[in-house]
């Protein structure tokens, strides 16, 4: 199964997101903060990046940007998490190098629906 990089620094979030991903037989790797997020994107080389937009330490803009400028990382995709639901926020992100968005509260089978899509893959039930 996919290995997914959970970037979140809530804990209530990152908690329900990885135990839920992980009964569908994800592996999931946790950041609590975009450098970390990036550095462990380098690491542990995750299929796909689930990444809050509003993190400590480094952002989630900056840290999309930094993914997608270096070749190692590029090529992961990145769905957005963001309480940011505003008109235009979903073109923001993509500006900023995440290739789909997911507004908060997170929507669980949604959320499955676009893992699978960025993957590639259908999706878990």
């Amino acid at each position: 199964m996919a290995k997914i990089l959970l970037v979140e620094d809530h804990e209530e979030i990152w908690d329900f997101l990885s135990r839920r991903l992980k009964r569908r037989g994800y592996e999931v790797v946790l950041a609590h903060d975009g450098e970390e997020g990036v550095m462990k994107a380098r690491t542990s080389r995750p299929d796909i990046i689930l990444l809050d937009m509003n993190l400590p330490v480094l952002d989630g803009w900056s840290a999309a940007r930094a993914l997608k400028s270096d070749a190692e990382t590029a090529r992961i995709p990145i769905i957005a998490l963001t309480a940011h639901a505003m008109s235009g926020d979903r073109e923001k992100v993509i500006q900023a190098g995440c290739d789909d968005y997911h507004p908060k509260p997170v929507d669980f089978s949604k959320l499955l629906t676009q893992i699978g899509a960025a993957l590639g893959t259908p999706p878990t039930s």
